[in-house]
């Protein structure tokens, strides 16, 4: 979903089209003397020559160390509220076995919103009772499954969950613990389909019903009622929202804490990131005092006791971690208002990457490959995809000379490209590779062609399956 206008207002001509803003890129991201991009002890040109591109890299430690802070920020910010938190990592955002073991060593709990993901969670090891489940539209068995698990939190997100979930719940003979989810009607700063706790949408309940939907909880037996949940939406830069939102739910909070304790209170998740040298989030530490400050604030007015907090992070963690590395095949300069913009082509698109397409997100790209004298020129990164809103990266300046050949990264990939990827016009989606001290290993096999074609029953029963694995196809 390309801009309108020529070059959007918050880009800027870099003074070096090689440059890598610490922001936006992996910690551990540095060119070495060769000008390759190194992300934890590899250099991309390795990486692609040994794994092949499309190529989606996460450095493990970045991410393990991003878990790591904002779960000690969350902690040091409750205690100052005289309360405890737990943080789940949101794993919509990338989930794998690799990445349920990371947040899990870092003492992280996990989110999941569909069976599958409690699958991959559970065959990782998480321990069940550190789970939380979500989801608008929960099937019979998808809560059957959890129940029976022993997941510890079910997500409530609509009157009719509450009967389904207390009958699995006494049918397996268990009190399951579960949360309601409730839209306080604050807007986030954001992308209307990434704002989420409006009212005019599939999530969660009204504010309004809080306190009759949180009370006929109670009356079932077999249900446990922890508190509220609500989430504003995503790429959140500061506290401001969570703030407010977080006093529109203490007033539902504390008159059902009046009748009974309420132990919890989720404010879910959503704090942004920097996809571009533009983006300027406030400190996780900052935003989570910020957030704690007001819910003590709120409950002192209210007269009731601060509840324990827990918050849903997942692009905060992952995003930054991951790159994604292409190979360049064509480069097209086309006339613009004012100048050229050129069409920069690469092996992967909208399959790997569906978010440029999908909100109109903005990305960072650099030559990965080299470092270039040329000076900086307006460019598109666009896919191989047959559609004209095929694009990953909308606006950036890269190195004039960009060229055929040359691997190009993509910065801030490790969020919501992977989880979002298909095999639109039958291209396989590519594999995830961790890096950790300068040692590589694939966490997610990538495709070939041979799988696309071993799922069609068509070619299979006529024997093209066949023929297809004995030709091969590169991972």
């Amino acid at each position: 979903m390309a801009t309108t206008a020529p070059v959007p207002g918050w880009l800027r001509v870099p003074a070096d089209a090689n440059a890598l803003a610490p922001l936006v890129w992996p910690s551990s991201a540095v060119r070495d003397d060769a000008g390759r991009i190194v992300i934890a002890g590899r250099d991309a040109e390795s990486l692609a020559a040994e794994f092949g591109t499309p190529l989606y890299v996460v450095d493990e430690t970045d991410a393990r160390a991003r878990a790591a802070r904002i779960r000690t920020a969350f902690e040091a910010a409750a205690a100052s509220a005289g309360t405890t938190v737990t943080i789940y990592y949101a794993g919509k955002a990338f989930l794998s076995g690799a990445i349920v073991r990371w947040v899990t060593d870092e003492g992280l709990a996990v989110d999941v919103c569909t069976g599958g993901e409690l699958a991959v969670a559970l065959a990782a090891g998480a321990d069940p009772a550190r789970l939380g489940f979500h989801g608008n539209n929960k099937s019979l068995v998808e809560i059957d499954r959890a129940v029976v698990a022993g997941v510890g939190a079910i997500i409530i997100d609509s009157e009719i969950e509450i009967e389904r979930v207390a009958d699995a719940a006494a049918r397996a003979g268990r009190v399951q613990p579960v949360r309601l989810r409730v839209n306080s009607g604050v807007h986030a700063s954001t992308h209307e389909f990434l704002a989420t706790a409006h009212e005019d949408q599939k999530f969660g309940v009204s504010l309004e019903r809080a306190v009759e939907l949180g009370t006929r909880i109670r009356s079932h037996p077999s249900l446990d009622f922890l508190g509220l949940h609500c989430h504003i939406g995503s790429q959140i830069f500061d506290s401001a929202g969570f703030a407010e939102s977080a006093e529109r739910l203490l007033a539902a909070h504390a008159e059902l804490a009046r009748i009974a304790p309420v132990p919890e209170l989720n404010l879910g998740g959503g704090f942004g990131i920097a996809y571009t040298s533009a983006d300027e989030p406030a400190p996780i530490e900052e935003i989570a005092l910020g957030i704690a400050n007001a819910v003590a604030d709120g409950c002192r007015a209210a007269g009731v006791p601060v509840p324990k907090l827990a918050f849903e992070p997942g692009r905060s963690i992952i995003g930054p971690a991951g790159i994604t590395l292409y190979s360049v095949g064509t480069v097209k300069p086309v006339p613009i208002d004012g100048g050229t913009r050129h069409y920069v082509s690469v092996d992967g698109g909208m399959s790997d990457n569906a978010r440029t397409a999908l909100y109109g997100a903005d990305y960072s790209a650099r030559i990965a490959s080299r470092t270039s004298a040329a000076e900086p020129a307006l460019a598109r990164v666009a896919g191989k995809h047959c559609e004209s809103g095929d694009i990953i990266v909308d606006a950036e300046y890269l190195p004039a000379d960009v060229a055929p050949g040359d691997l190009l990264a993509v910065a801030a990939t490790g969020a919501y490209c992977w989880s979002l990827a298909s095999n639109y016009n039958h291209v396989p989606r590519p594999p995830v590779i961790a890096v950790r001290d300068g040692v590589a290993r694939v966490i997610v096999r990538g495709e070939t062609e041979a799988d696309l074609l071993a799922r069609d029953a068509g070619l299979a029963a006529s024997g093209h399956e066949g023929q297809a694995r004995s030709e091969g196809n590169p991972a």
